[in-house]
């Protein structure tokens, strides 16, 4: 987004929407993880610093449209949290930006099981 007014120009760069729409998915309930895509991987786990990983946005003047690739965790219904995330993204990048999102596309790539938790848990009760 390139914004000109008589005091000067404000720009907002690809990278802080990806920014922004990272941390929105990640805050989502029922997201287990961010993927970075087929050619990283797939359903590669993402952590940390790097938010934009399974991220990408096209900016333009006013609008912006997002493409987020994410692990679902087991148990949760697949399209509420793709319903959810989406409404969430929309709002957190609308809100930080003005910039009007016209769409954001969820790719599942994966369902995190529990199952190694678990089994972890397990193995400390019989340890002790």
């Amino acid at each position: 987004m390139t914004e000109e007014r008589e005091t000067g120009k404000i720009k907002i760069e690809s990278d802080v929407v990806a920014m922004i729409a990272g941390l929105a998915a990640t805050d989502t309930e029922g997201v287990a993880s961010m993927s970075g895509g087929i050619t990283e991987g797939l359903a590669k786990r993402v952590s940390g610093k790097n938010v934009t990983k399974g991220v990408r946005v096209e900016v333009g003047e006013t609008e912006t449209a997002i493409d987020i690739r994410v692990v679902i965790k087991y148990g949760y219904k697949i399209h509420e949290v793709a319903r959810k995330l989406q409404q969430n993204v929309k709002e957190a990048v609308e809100s930080m930006t003005g910039l009007h999102v016209v769409e954001v596309n969820i790719h599942v790539e994966g369902v995190e099981l529990q199952k190694e938790e678990h089994e972890t848990e397990e193995e400390n009760i019989r340890l002790k």
